[in-house]
């Protein structure tokens, strides 16, 4: 399976593998993210249908969190994952999920998000459904996150992946437009209106 990978590099393009030093440099116009330091291009823009998903998984989630120590953030915002305890500048793993839910305050700076989310939805297109399906559930569940849900807009389904206490992700729970989704890191106190995410049914 391929993805398309950074074709150019305005930086070094010469090397092989990439920091968030480098990314940082990048021009600021570009949306690109990085996976075990190789860059991933981010481009086209989102289609409309994409953002009025966005929007309204957004919507669901700021109103139950307003008042709440967790904060939810829409891309661009920047999730640096680190392998170890390496400084922020040699950090290989740079993602820009579609939508973020973060609990622990600790993990906030002024750049974003610096360790594992505990919650990331990404809306799939045709342009990043291979990435998000494989590279980043393998790389989610590495690292730790305890619920990576995947918005199809095509089949109007949303697959949701739960962390189990061995580290690992189990089989998918799979909602379609009928189904209320009970977002398992608020123990089901956040109930997600599936027919409200992906809107009226068109002709």
């Amino acid at each position: 399976m391929s993805f398309r990978v950074r074709e150019t590099n305005p930086v070094a393009a010469s090397k092989e593998t990439f920091t968030y030093g480098d990314y940082e440099k990048w021009p600021e116009e570009q949306r690109w993210e990085l996976i075990d330091g190789i860059p991933y291009d981010m481009t086209p823009a989102p289609s409309r249908k994409h953002q009025e998903i966005l929007g309204e998984l957004y919507l669901q989630f700021a109103v139950y969190l307003k008042n709440k120590s967790c904060k939810v953030y829409l891309a661009p915002f920047d999730v640096r994952l680190p392998q170890g305890d390496e400084p922020g500048e040699k950090v290989r793993t740079v993602v820009q999920p579609d939508l973020t839910v973060i609990c622990d305050h600790a993990k906030l700076d002024d750049k974003g998000c610096l360790g594992a989310p505990d919650l990331v939805i990404e809306i799939l297109s045709p342009h990043t459904a291979a990435k998000d399906m494989k590279l980043k559930l393998n790389l989610y569940e590495r690292v730790g996150v305890k619920e990576y849900w995947l918005v199809q807009p095509l089949d109007l389904t949303i697959m949701v992946f739960a962390l189990h206490s061995n580290g690992k992700y189990g089989k998918p729970m799979v909602y379609d437009r009928q189904d209320t989704i009970s977002v398992g890191i608020f123990e089901g106190d956040l109930r997600v209106d599936a027919a409200g995410i992906f809107g009226e049914e068109e002709n």
